[in-house]
Formats: structure tokens, sequence, C-alpha cells
């Protein structure tokens, strides 16, 4: 994991196989800040839904029992929507590094539509 100071906060960058080892664990929540369509397409399974857009730092939960850690399609959406976090009063944010994109590059399971049917459905980790 590494750090990057943002005012008086801490901006955490995390890589896919530290969110998917602190999702296994319990220790994360993963907040999605893609579009409702790109969710619903393909997602990291057990992702709450907060599009950029909609994004207000002041209705985050707490941090207390869980780390949050955003992510986005790239990790460009992501670290901006953490960085603005930390500007209102956030101490500590989190997000994915390259984003949903390095998830299914590092073979990393998720939740995905299935063609025939239209529904989803988890997709295996690559071999």
């Amino acid at each position: 994991m590494k750090n990057e100071s943002v005012g008086e906060g801490t901006l955490e960058i995390w890589t896919p196989q530290e969110v998917a080892a602190a999702c296994a664990a319990g220790e994360v929540v993963v907040i999605d800040v893609r579009t409702p369509q790109e969710y619903m397409l393909e997602h990291v399974e057990g992702a709450m839904l907060m599009p950029l857009p909609f994004f207000k730092p002041e209705m985050l939960p707490g941090q207390t029992d869980k780390r949050i850690i955003l992510h986005c399609g790239s990790g460009v959406r992501s670290g901006m929507m953490g960085r603005l976090a930390l500007k209102h009063g956030v101490e500590r944010m989190a997000h994915m590094e390259g984003g949903f994109s390095a998830w299914k590059a590092a073979g990393l399971p998720y939740i995905g539509t299935n063609i025939s049917t239209g529904g989803p459905e988890r997709m295996a980790a690559a071999a």
C-alpha cells in the first residue's frame, strides 16, 4: 500500500490484491464510484454504489470498524473522490490503484453479466 498526503489527511492507495485480501477478511467496505450502468455490467462482489455525480463525502459512514476503499474503472475517479473526501474533513481514505480494470487484469473474481440471460453471475478468477 502506498500513501499520499492530502492536506491534513492521508489517501491510501491499495492494489487490487490488497483489496481482495481485505474483502475476504471482512476488513473493508468497497464503494464503486462508477455509473450505475458500469456497475450493473460488472463489479466487485459486495461493492456498494455511490456514483461520482452523487458522491457526498459527508454521507460516508465512519471508519472505526472497517476501512472504506473507493474504486472506479481505472483509478482516476476514485482517486479524485478520495482527495475530495479528505478535503471535506475525512482524515483517512483509500482507493484502489488501477480500478476495476486492474482487478480484472489481476484475475480476481467479480460479478458480471451473463450475456445469454442478462442476469448477474459470479465470474471466476482467471487461471
